[in-house]
C-alpha cells in the first residue's frame, strides 16, 4: 500500500463506449487508456480515419499522476462546445491517462451552443461510466550495487517496507533494481545510504 494518498491516482479500467442521439444527431463516444500525448494523437488520427464520414471527431485527453498534461479539440464545432465539455467529464471523474473521443454524425438540426455542450458532455460521461475505474499507485525505482556482505541489510529493508525487486544480479557485487510507492522513495534512499558497501546509481 502507498504511504499517502498522493501516490494514488485513477484511470479507466477498460475501453468504454457511449451512444447518444440528440435532435437526430448521433454522438458516439469512446475511451482509451493512454500514457503519452503521442499515443493519444495517434489514436485520434486512427479514429478520424475510421470515422471519416462523420461531421466531427472531437476529443480530449489528460495525462500523468498529477493530471497536469491535457489537451482538447473541438474539430470544427463552435469553440468550447465539444473538447472542453469532454475534458470536463474526465475532470469530474477524477481520471488521468485517458483519451475520450466523441464522433458526431450531424442530423440536420442545429443544436445551438448549450445543446452541443450538453450533448458532448453526456456522450463523454456515458463512455467514461462504461469504462469503469481503477486505482493506480505511482511507483518509483532505485538501482543499487552492493557488496555481498551488505545483501542482508538490503533485504531487511526490502522485507520491512514491502519493496518489489524488479531485477537482481548476484556476483562479486550484487545489483538490484527496487520499486516502491513514490512517497517513500526518499526514506528508502536514506536507509540504503546508511548501509556500508551500498552504492546507489
Amino acid at each position: 500500500m502507498a504511504d499517502s494518498v498522493s501516490d494514488i491516482y485513477y484511470t479507466i479500467d477498460h475501453e468504454g463506449q457511449g451512444r447518444l442521439t440528440e435532435k437526430m444527431s448521433r454522438f458516439l463516444a469512446f475511451t482509451f487508456h493512454v500514457t503519452t500525448a503521442e499515443e493519444a494523437r495517434g489514436l485520434v488520427k486512427r479514429m478520424s480515419n475510421e470515422w471519416h464520414d462523420a461531421r466531427h471527431v472531437c476529443w480530449a485527453y489528460m495525462l500523468g499522476p498529477s493530471r497536469d498534461e491535457y489537451q482538447s479539440n473541438d474539430n470544427g464545432e463552435p469553440s468550447g462546445t465539444a473538447g472542453r465539455p469532454i475534458l470536463g467529464q474526465i475532470n469530474s471523474a477524477g481520471l488521468t491517462d485517458v483519451l475520450v473521443v466523441v464522433v458526431r454524425y450531424f442530423g440536420g438540426i442545429k443544436l445551438g451552443t448549450p445543446g452541443l455542450i450538453a450533448a458532448y458532455r453526456e456522450a463523454a460521461r456515458l463512455a467514461i461510466e462504461d469504462s469503469g475505474r481503477k486505482e493506480v499507485v505511482e511507483e518509483a525505482q532505485i538501482a543499487l550495487t552492493c557488496r555481498y556482505e551488505s545483501v542482508n541489510g538490503v533485504m531487511k529493508i526490502v522485507k520491512e517496507l514491502n519493496l518489489t525487486i524488479v531485477s537482481q544480479e548476484m556476483g562479486m557485487e550484487c545489483s538490484y533494481v527496487l520499486s516502491m510507492p513514490r512517497s517513500i522513495l526518499d526514506g528508502v534512499s536514506g536507509r540504503l545510504d546508511k548501509l556500508n558497501g551500498v552504492r546507489m546509481e
